[in-house]
């Protein structure tokens, strides 16, 4: 795949993934105990979570609306594979060099790992943030809601390109 092809691949990607984010943000404030989670590409995102298809017709053309009115902030989400990846490499990384080292005792190592594990943990949060800045795009004008599929207890959503 030529680069320009590919780079245009990782662009609608991250547009709908702003769109998935802004539209779990929307669903979870109407259906606090339901879990949800998505997983976008580079037609569309699928959404997993019971949730009624009208409610999420609803919340994805609210999320767009939202997006190309500037709302940037609901593109990204605390809960985001990039910022529980985050926390995940922060945190192994932290425990690989806490329990390094023959001359250290078994106490030691597991207070100097317990230690730099919470550090890690408390810096993966805002810095999980930031990283969605490279996995996600805000900018979704020329974007329009194509078609949503009832798959299970999931829904595909798709779009449409005007540009």
């Amino acid at each position: 795949m030529p680069a320009r092809a590919a780079a245009a691949v990782i662009q609608q990607t991250r547009r709908h993934h702003a769109i998935e984010h802004a539209t779990i943000h929307l669903l979870a404030a109407r259906f606090p105990r339901v879990t949800l989670a998505g997983l976008s590409d580079p037609w569309g995102f699928t959404l997993f979570g019971r949730v009624p298809c009208q409610a999420v017709e609803d919340a994805v053309g609210e999320a767009l609306l939202r997006l190309k009115a500037g709302e940037e902030e609901i593109a990204y989400h605390p809960n985001c594979g990039t910022s529980l990846t985050t926390k995940i490499l922060l945190a192994t990384a932290a425990a690989i060099v806490g329990s390094a080292g023959s001359r250290r005792t078994l106490f030691e190592k597991v207070t100097v790992t317990a230690g730099l594990v919470t550090l890690g943990l408390l810096i993966a949060g805002p810095l999980g943030m930031r990283l969605q800045r490279l996995t996600t795009s805000a900018a979704v004008d020329g974007l329009g809601l194509a078609e949503i599929v009832p798959v299970g207890e999931a829904h595909r959503i798709t779009f449409i390109s005007s540009h």
